[in-house]
């Protein structure tokens, strides 16, 4: 069974960066598919950024040019480079990992982008 912890949140300005960082409990090197989702207040959970090992990354248009994910699997970690953040992109930002059919979710991070 792999736990998943999100860190990295915070309040930062318009325009600013963040580095979210989401550390499994057990290997990642063998979870093919891992995800970046995001929930806004009053707003359906939506999909941001998605790492397959060996096939690439894909993200959301709205996300598009600003946010990077990437993957160590040595640390068991997963990334989320969040650059010139806008206020909509506020949000409790959650990691999801796919192994052998079972899903896995973190409890999240809050992220605030707000003057």
């Amino acid at each position: 069974q792999v736990q998943l912890v999100e860190s990295g949140g915070g309040l930062v300005q318009p325009g600013g960066s963040l580095r979210l960082s989401c550390v499994a409990s057990g290997s990642i090197s063998t979870i093919n598919t891992m995800r970046w989702y995001r929930q806004a207040p009053g707003k359906q959970r939506e999909l941001v950024a998605t790492i397959i090992s060996g096939r690439g990354t894909d993200y959301a248009d709205a996300v598009k040019g600003r946010f990077t994910i990437s993957r160590d699997d040595a640390k068991n970690t997963v990334y989320l480079e969040m650059n010139s953040l806008k206020p909509e992109d506020t949000a409790i930002y959650s990691c999801f990992a796919s192994d052998g059919g079972i899903n896995y979710w973190g409890k999240g991070t809050l992220v605030t982008v707000s003057s």
